[in-house]
């Protein structure tokens, strides 16, 4: 996520001619773009954007879970 920030900010200061982005070539300017699409083909590959959604839902339904125990007064299990 940061490369594709970096490269819209290089990109935006490219375009408006801004600071010594101006001068550089465009392939240095929409380098991050493949880095980005490199690191997300990895994240893909390697199962870590499946594991991190994962891991997302699991922490949503254990706090749905102690708020519902918390509502019914029931005092939440502590994490092991």
């Amino acid at each position: 996520m940061y490369a594709l920030g970096l490269g819209l900010l290089l990109v935006v200061l490219k375009w408006l001619e801004i600071g010594p982005v101006a001068a550089w070539t465009w392939w240095w300017v929409l380098a991050p773009f493949g880095v980005a699409v490199v690191w997300w083909t990895w994240s893909d590959a390697s199962g870590r954007s499946s594991r991190k959604a994962m891991e997302k839902m699991e922490l949503r339904k254990r706090n749905r879970i102690d708020r519902q125990k918390e509502a019914l007064g029931i005092r939440p299990r502590d994490p092991r």
